[in-house]
């Protein structure tokens, strides 16, 4: 695709969608990491396997940003994962600075860029991008419920014996424990949840996709997934660039949808050239709205702490 894609953070996560957009052909990838050689040495590896795949697209790597000029969209993976004795402050307080770094430097090179964020805590780190970049809300945007759906799809699968291209899942609220997967707006072979699953198995669906991170970093024990994650970026990026309208769970900036204002949080959003193209209001139940209430109220509450630090 002659899109020119720039992935901050050259980690397992940034690595992998590098690799993914190259294997998609994407006409131009640069990857960028603070450390010396990391983001040259993988990207040199994934560029010698186009001779192997028939591939002519061009992939560098660098810590020099230079490389990243005139990019179409910028996705920034950069940030670090919480230590043993960090508290959630502290690694708040540091992913915030990188993110606020990477932004700016990011946009010097390429002012007209769409932002795609993933660092964590996800919702947060959106706005904070938003708010240093200067640019307008459908143009920085993250990526958290195309992964959270497609976790919820996958133990669905599993758990029915179905396959995953009859399921429709959706998961919205914020990135973390109190995400809401709605019942009444997922579907297997057009029924839904509700009424195709007892409600003893649907909770236990819900509760294992709400800590699905958590379930692949216990098994890890060392790291967090990234072959999923990589893999929502890039669905996520396609839309973007083929200007698809395709509606995808999106963190994007709410003024007022769903009862909630200026604040990131992961909702149904129509994905295009220009970035969020239209937010998508779907009918929910009493008890969903009330859910997503409280979700809001998390992110907001690590918000409010973001702006004390």
């Amino acid at each position: 695709m002659n899109k020119k894609i720039s992935v901050i953070g050259a980690g397992n996560v940034g690595a992998t969608t590098a690799q993914r957009l190259f294997d998609k052909n994407y006409s131009e990838i640069a990857l960028i990491d603070i450390a010396e050689g990391i983001a040259e040495g993988k990207a040199l590896d994934i560029l010698q396997s186009g001779p192997i795949l028939g591939l002519d697209n061009y992939i560098s790597g660098s810590s020099d940003y230079n490389i990243t000029k005139n990019s179409d969209i910028v996705v920034i993976t950069s940030g670090i994962a919480r230590k043993p004795g960090m508290s959630r402050d502290d690694l708040l307080k540091i992913n915030m600075n990188i993110v606020s770094e990477v932004t700016q430097k990011s946009l010097e090179k390429s002012p007209d860029a769409l932002i795609l964020v993933v660092t964590n805590p996800l919702d947060a780190m959106a706005m904070q991008a938003y708010k240093v970049s200067g640019k307008k809300p459908n143009e920085v945007f993250g990526m958290a419920g195309v992964l959270d759906s497609a976790r919820f799809t996958t133990f669905i699968s599993q758990s029915e014996n179905t396959s995953v291209n009859s399921i429709s899942s959706n998961v919205l609220g914020g990135h973390g424990d109190t995400m809401v997967p709605l019942l009444n707006n997922s579907y297997i072979g057009g029924k839904s949840l509700s009424e195709s699953i007892n409600k003893e198995t649907l909770d236990q669906l819900v509760e294992r996709t709400k800590n699905g991170g958590a379930e692949i970093v216990n098994y890890l024990k060392t790291g967090s997934a990234f072959y999923a994650p990589s893999a929502s970026i890039v669905k996520m990026v396609d839309a973007i660039s083929t200007n698809s309208k395709i509606i995808l769970p999106t963190t994007a900036y709410l003024q007022g949808e769903y009862g909630i204002k200026n604040l990131y949080f992961g909702v149904p959003a129509k994905l295009g050239s220009n970035g969020i193209e239209e937010i998508i209001e779907y009918d929910l139940s009493e008890y969903e709205r009330e859910e997503l209430k409280k979700s809001a109220e998390a992110v907001n509450e690590t918000v409010k702490v973001m702006k004390n630090l």
